[in-house]
């Protein structure tokens, strides 16, 4: 598990292409303090397994699955990346919960500055605009970031420019493809809305009175989660 609060950025030292996967070569600094070969690393925002350990550099394998729905096939040598290590138990939690795994890609649409402010557009598909709120958290490249408006086909982001700086976001342009990882709480929720669930059995409901029991055996459903505060 990742926050989206990246460590450092990265580039790519070489990259082994195959047939329908690759071997990514990565350089960084500040993250080999305790880094170690099968351990996570998220880079922009995908999760990836340390393959192979250098003193500043490391490899990861990456699937056909990981290049089709991501934007790592797009690297080229010498690209930046975010790269972040997966959150230490009893670190600080900064962002919000990132998995790694992304739904998907994006493309930034406009970046226009406000004041302190940069405001970043990005053109979604409907797979991943149904599941963007407005306030709402959302990774970009592995950035966890606010969503501050929300269209039918994108949303806007604006950032600080710290968040520039510190980030792969001060090398994009107009046209760049991003990853995207939504909330994983609105996925799970939904995919319980829409799974019949008859013999449902929920602990919380257990010590609720016995006609929330006859809720139960209907499955999880909009009313019972509106009506016990959900």
């Amino acid at each position: 598990m990742f926050t989206g609060i990246i460590e450092e950025v990265g580039k790519i030292l070489q990259i082994e292409r195959g047939s329908k996967s690759s071997i990514l070569h990565i350089e960084g600094n500040l993250i080999f303090e305790d880094l170690k070969i099968g351990h996570s690393v998220a880079v922009n925002g995908v999760c990836l397994t340390v393959t192979t350990l250098r003193s500043h550099s490391f490899t990861a394998d990456v699937m056909s699955e990981t290049l089709s729905r991501s934007s790592l096939g797009t690297l080229q040598k010498n690209s930046p990346v975010n790269l972040e290590r997966a959150m230490a138990v009893g670190g600080r939690f900064g962002g919000h919960i990132v998995s790694g795994h992304i739904d998907g890609t994006g493309v930034i649409e406009s970046i226009k500055r406000d004041d302190n402010a940069i405001w970043y557009t990005i053109k979604a598909p409907e797979k991943i605009m149904r599941y963007i709120v407005e306030k709402g958290s959302i990774a970009i490249d592995g950035i966890s970031l606010t969503v501050a408006r929300l269209t039918t086909t994108g949303f806007s982001v604006s950032i600080i420019p710290h968040t520039v700086k510190a980030t792969t976001l001060g090398s994009k342009t107009i046209g760049s493809i991003v990853n995207l990882e939504n909330d994983v709480v609105g996925k799970y929720v939904e995919r319980l809305l829409n799974t019949p669930s008859p013999e449902c059995n929920i602990t919380r409901a257990e010590s609720m009175t016995s006609s929330t029991n006859t809720e139960n055996s209907q499955g999880i459903t909009r009313e019972f989660l509106t009506k016990y505060g959900y």
